[in-house]
């Protein structure tokens, strides 16, 4: 897998010099970045120089370019056609969302790849094959996509061999005016980054996805990037300290453990006899509770669990520690038969 091809970053030049640092991380990667050449918002007297030194940086340093372009950004550049554009710019796959003819622009000779709005331009005619098309990212809430919305299009987007393109949400430094968040799907919104990609990618098969906010933790990139590198998920909990023999391990979700449950397989070396474990936080199994049978299960004392659905208090099971809500959704994505890890939560 190559890692650095499937996900970037939206980078946008009136926050260009605090992203840099953040940036910095993925040079010379191929790293993938969206940048919009015809906001209005973003405009003032030093745009144009300021589009090209962001440009020019981004280039030296190893990125992917992809710009959202209209007739307008032509006429703010002082171009006379797009290939003029991408050469000054040194972009890489331009995003065309209104105002061109696609068919005379496929006639010219232009060295970038297209995208297209995922959302607005499917059904227009496209020789192109696997072309990339790019969802919407939307800053009010509430209007983001549904998931049923999203499946269809990106299904019909694969009929037609093409890519799927889509946004998350940071945790870190979210976007103006309203910093609220800029996912492609509403579910999303408010949910860790890294649970977002994983979802993006492995539920809905999306191609490459980016970061729609201008900074994320570095915890949260870091679990981006190892998923990328192992497809293993790993579950950011905080556990007791005489149990921290359990972080960094793989661990494998039995083949027969129930929708509602992860039943950890290599969990059952401790329900071995002699493995002693007192009864201790007999409470509540909500979501995302990471669960013990103690000595009062007989046979079963020391086998984990992770709850994927609330389950009542047990004086048999002991909760040694609950999953964050906001990567709920992380077990969703974890299935039968695969591995995962559990890892410190940020902070411990």
């Amino acid at each position: 897998m190559q890692t650095s091809k499937i996900f970037g970053f939206a980078v946008y030049v009136s926050a260009f010099k605090r992203q840099r640092p953040f940036l910095e991380m993925m040079k010379d990667q191929n790293a993938p970045v969206f940048t919009s050449l015809h906001m209005n918002e973003e405009v003032t007297d030093s745009y144009v120089d300021d589009v090209e030194e962001m440009c020019q940086w981004l280039h030296e340093n190893g990125f992917w370019i992809m710009a959202d372009v209209s007739p307008l950004t032509l006429k703010r550049f002082g171009e006379d056609s797009l290939a003029s554009l991408a050469r000054r710019l040194h972009l890489d796959n331009l995003r065309l969302d209104f105002g061109f003819d696609l068919k005379q622009l496929k006639k010219d000779e232009l060295n970038v790849s297209f995208t297209y709005n995922a959302s607005t331009l499917l059904n227009q005619d496209s020789e192109e094959a696997e072309a990339f098309y790019m969802h919407n990212f939307y800053p009010r809430p509430e209007t983001g996509l549904d998931d049923v919305f999203f499946t269809s299009l990106n299904q019909r987007i694969k009929e037609a061999s093409g890519q799927t393109l889509a946004f998350i949400s940071g945790d870190e430094e979210k976007r103006g005016p309203l910093y609220e968040g800029l996912p492609t799907l509403e579910a999303h919104r408010y949910l860790s980054p890294y649970a977002q990609c994983v979802d993006l990618l492995k539920t809905y098969g999306v191609d490459k996805v980016f970061l729609g906010d201008i900074k994320m933790s570095d915890f949260e990139l870091d679990l981006i990037m190892k998923y990328l590198e192992d497809g293993l998920i790993r579950l950011p909990v905080k556990l007791p300290a005489a149990l921290d023999q359990l972080y960094n391990e793989r661990f494998t979700v039995r083949v027969d453990s129930p929708g509602t449950l992860i039943r950890v397989q290599e969990s059952r070396q401790y329900a071995q006899a002699g493995k002693h474990v007192e009864p201790d936080q007999t409470d509540k199994r909500l979501r995302g509770s990471v669960t013990m049978d103690n000595e009062r299960y007989k046979r079963y004392s020391g086998e984990v669990q992770v709850t994927k659905a609330d389950y009542p208090q047990d004086d048999r099971v002991n909760v040694i520690g609950r999953l964050s809500e906001k990567y709920h959704l992380l077990l969703d994505n974890l299935h039968n038969g695969e591995t995962f890890m559990f890892v410190p939560e940020r902070g411990e």
